[in-house]
């Protein structure tokens, strides 16, 4: 996209020398993770034919973003929007500080190169997770394929027509085009084809939504059992053992209604389910 590497942290962009960042290749808190797949059933055989899909093949779902790149754009345009805000107008009640074409044409401008800049990195940050599961897979199985099938931006701002779509909790869904829909780790996830249905700015969900939130999970989940959880035949591997109880499938909704929900709302169409075989989080 077209970023302005100017705009990312300092630390990233030296006078000179090489850049040491700990944060590539990493997959982050929240609900990111990497998984393994397997693809379960097949709906739409055309479709996954040409996008190479076959029930039975192991696959690998990335599900990373920006890391601190876009955690310090967020923190820097939030400080830039609430400084630009109009003397003597109150705040906005949710305290979202609008910039406006209007009014602020320069900020609006250098905003959209930043958060591009953080989705630059995006790109990087599962181009190299993915390269890193590759190796680790030819080691053992030797000489093994694993192409993109696609690579699917989501809480992002795209220029459409006239003005821009910001979607939050939400990614593309355009017409043709593949998009994932992740459920947790203890259920399926979809490949699906986007419908383009402007009734929905040709969007779709990026994963089944929580229904509880980490802390409640978090409070709760030591006094219950695994079977509760949801946890109970799910292999998670993680540094922190608690993020087990936070992602438990207990903490998502069912992902057949949700799934089920936009294909009658024509937003998608389903391609292929997959299965979780291994999950690991950040």
């Amino acid at each position: 996209m077209e970023g302005n590497w100017k705009l990312a942290p300092e630390e990233l962009v030296p006078e000179a020398g090489l850049v040491r960042d700990g944060g590539l290749a990493t997959i982050g808190s929240g609900n990111h993770f990497v998984e393994i797949q397997r693809v379960e059933q097949v709906e739409n055989r055309a479709l996954a034919h040409a996008w190479g899909i076959k029930e039975g093949q192991i696959a690998f779902m990335i599900h990373s973003g920006s890391r601190n790149v876009g955690k310090y754009i967020g923190g820097i345009w939030r400080d830039r929007a609430k400084t630009a805000w109009e003397k003597g107008v109150k705040y906005p009640n949710s305290h979202i500080f609008p910039l406006s074409v209007h009014s602020h044409p320069q900020l609006v401008t250098q905003y959209l190169q930043a958060e591009a800049t953080a989705a630059n990195y995006g790109f990087v940050n599962r181009l190299l997770l993915a390269e890193l599961l590759r190796l680790r897979l030819r080691e053992v199985y030797g000489d093994v394929e694993a192409p993109l099938v696609y690579d699917l931006p989501h809480n992002i701002t795209l220029q459409e027509g006239a003005g821009w779509v910001t979607r939050k909790g939400a990614c593309p869904s355009y017409e043709g085009q593949p998009v994932i829909i992740p459920g947790s780790m203890g259920t399926p996830s979809y490949l699906v084809v986007g419908k383009g249905n402007s009734a929905f700015c040709s969007s779709a969900s990026h994963g089944a939504g929580r229904v509880l939130s980490r802390f409640e999970l978090t409070r709760k989940g030591a006094s219950q059992s695994e079977e509760a959880l949801g946890l109970t035949g799910v292999d998670c591997i993680t540094l922190r053992e608690e993020r087990c109880i936070e992602e438990a499938p207990a903490a998502y909704k069912p992902i057949q209604p949700v799934i089920d929900v936009q294909v009658q709302a024509d937003m998608v169409g389903v391609v292929a389910k997959l299965s979780p075989v291994l999950t690991f989080k950040g």
